[in-house]
């Protein structure tokens, strides 16, 4: 028999119809022992392949049940998806699933009440951090164009009492530019007897989670070391920001504003960087969906305002982001570098080509008939297995994946553009699709911000302190020879 955990899990897979972030499955949720996929090739819950789009739309709501033992462990035995396989004790502790509980409005507010009060020794200096990704859903959501969008949701938050917005594209320039380096090194250093390749995208929480705690070594030796752009944001504000005002870190509360629910446990899991004294990086990551309802919940007619940035009163003149259609554009921006890098070839125009569905797409260079490079776009989890099923027969071609846990990518994160009664809101997304592609493209390379923080902040672009604040190390489970004999 299934423990209580499993069989909460089961029916709400069969009620949802829906792929979550595996976060939105077992917040609030302790773990369980019988689920547990650690010490054993194969995951004790039995799975499909398929994504969870491809399910019947007539599978039994928990509200429509009479509550009856018989229909309660037919519930049971209801499919459960690689989304939710992610969410047994082998990912999830008892006290992460409480501290995930609270990654909520509450603490939002908590924090905004609490600087309302006399006693100012207690005051925290409010920062909120925007994705880019959650900019179109906002601007669609609210019928405004992405950069009405960006300046009336500032001007609401701190309507509210947040001190500071910022957008988080600048730390997404940082772990594309570390990615785009270690993309050449590895691809220099590759050879039978040290595969270094493929490099696989680490931005994604939920893959990376996934890739620590069920596949072990053999994989998180492929994930790009440079840290996620939440992460890097993190290190700006607790570190370079406060410095630059005078505070301590634990003085500033930093709240993340993200598309996806798997954010939440991102900010849980960062390790404590020496430089924050013990204090996270994020202390609160909101879906753009929670930020949505307490936008209509409140004052909308309030003064709209211009984003911050982190060099003194200089504000965000307009919105840019990076080359993704729906991310933050790792892979373009490492395709063009590495043409440029190892084979002396400029690439304007990036090429995508679906192969088995949408969410799986190539990109190659080639000169006089030679494949030069191979890079992937992997997202969603159907196309992640399969990944991996190639890489442990020695069949996967790619020297570069872009993997994303979320069908579609980041805009279709389940922090945002769903229905009340909790699917994709497929017409919401198109038109988020079609905002995002106008926001002008910006690379990395092109911001003298960042060029300036990697000598003022970091101390030189390749200096150890820019290795310890913008690198990470990855947690696996020891596996063994057969950590990718996972039969699902």
């Amino acid at each position: 028999m299934k423990c209580e955990h499993c069989t909460r899990k089961a029916m709400a897979t069969a009620a949802q119809h829906m792929q979550w972030d595996f976060v939105a499955v077992i917040a609030g949720m302790g773990s369980c022992g019988c689920c547990s996929v650690a010490g054993s090739s194969e995951c004790s819950k039995k799975t499909k392949t398929d994504d969870q789009e491809n399910v019947s739309a007539d599978a039994p709501s928990p509200a429509q049940e009479n509550g009856e033992k018989g229909e309660f462990h037919k519930l049971a035995d209801a499919k459960i998806f690689l989304s939710d396989c992610l969410a047994c004790d082998s990912c999830v502790t008892a006290e992460e699933g409480v501290q995930l509980s609270q990654q909520n409005a509450k603490d939002f507010f908590r924090v905004l009440n609490l600087n309302k009060k006399c006693d100012t020794s207690k005051h925290k200096v409010l920062v909120v951090s925007v994705c880019p990704q959650s900019l179109p859903y906002f601007a669609a959501k609210f019928n405004l164009s992405v950069t009405d969008a960006s300046r009336r949701l500032c001007g609401f938050l701190k309507s509210l009492g947040v001190h500071y917005v910022f957008d988080t594209t600048i730390a997404a320039d940082f772990s594309i530019l570390e990615s785009q380096k270690e993309f050449v090194r590895r691809y220099r250093q590759h050879s039978e007897e040290e595969r270094t390749l493929p490099m696989l995208t680490s931005a994604c929480p939920g893959w990376v989670r996934y890739a620590e705690r069920v596949l072990g070594r053999p994989i998180t030796a492929h994930l790009c070391t440079a840290k996620s752009p939440q992460q890097v944001m993190g290190s700006l504000v607790k570190d370079y920001f406060a410095r630059q005002q005078n505070l301590s870190p634990e003085k500033i509360f930093h709240v993340i504003v993200a598309p996806c629910y798997d954010k939440k446990l991102e900010a849980l899991q960062e390790s404590f960087p020496p430089a924050l004294h013990g204090s996270r990086g994020a202390d609160c990551v909101l879906t753009s969906g929670e930020i949505a309802q307490i936008m209509e919940q409140g004052d909308l007619s309030v003064r709209d305002a211009a984003v911050d940035t982190l060099f003194g009163d200089l504000k965000e003149d307009k919105v840019t982001r990076h080359d993704g259609a729906s991310s933050d554009g790792h892979l373009a921006h490492i395709f063009r570098h590495a043409a440029k890098e190892l084979f002396n070839e400029d690439v304007e125009e990036v090429t995508y080509r679906a192969l088995r569905n949408k969410d799986f797409q190539e990109v190659t260079l080639e000169k006089n008939g030679e494949v030069l490079l191979r890079f992937a776009a992997a997202y969603g989890f159907r196309n992640i297995q399969n990944m991996i099923l190639k890489l442990k027969k020695g069949k996967f071609p790619y020297h570069f994946v872009e993997v994303l846990a979320c069908a579609g990518g980041c805009l279709n994160g389940r922090g945002q553009a769903q229905t009340p009664d909790g699917h994709a809101d497929k017409a919401l997304l198109r038109q988020m699709e079609g905002i995002y592609a106008d926001i002008p493209v910006r690379r990395p390379e092109s911001s003298a911000h960042v060029q300036e923080l990697y000598q003022e902040w970091l101390e030189g672009i390749n200096s150890p302190k820019a290795r310890e604040v913008l690198h990470t190390t990855y947690q696996s489970q020891e596996r063994g020879a057969h950590s990718l004999d996972i039969k699902w």
